[in-house]
């Protein structure tokens, strides 16, 4: 393609030039129009992957260490704990929107 006006190495040469590339303020890039902002990460998709990896660690902690659990306990344990860092996440959010 030597007819091309846009060399293979320009994205080598200008990083702001790339497909994805992070613009001045931070925000991504598509390669089709202006930086998009950043979101920040969400407070569910947090606790969620906490919860996820805390059973998990626990099944494995039963299997290998032959750790004797009340599931009940455990599955309270984890709702309890779950439900406060949501709520106390979604507060904290609420807040650092109003200021």
């Amino acid at each position: 393609m030597s007819g091309s006006s846009m060399d293979s190495g320009d994205f080598l040469s200008d990083p702001e030039q790339a497909p994805g590339a992070a613009g001045e303020n931070g925000g991504l890039r598509d390669g089709n129009g202006p930086a998009r902002e950043r979101r920040p990460m969400r407070v569910g998709t947090i606790v969620w992957g906490l919860v996820l990896i805390s059973l998990a660690s626990l099944l494995l902690a039963v299997r290998v260490a032959d750790v004797r659990l009340d599931a009940g306990l455990v599955a309270l344990g984890l709702t309890i704990g779950a439900g406060t860092a949501l709520v106390v996440g979604g507060l904290l959010t609420a807040v650092n929107r109003r200021s």
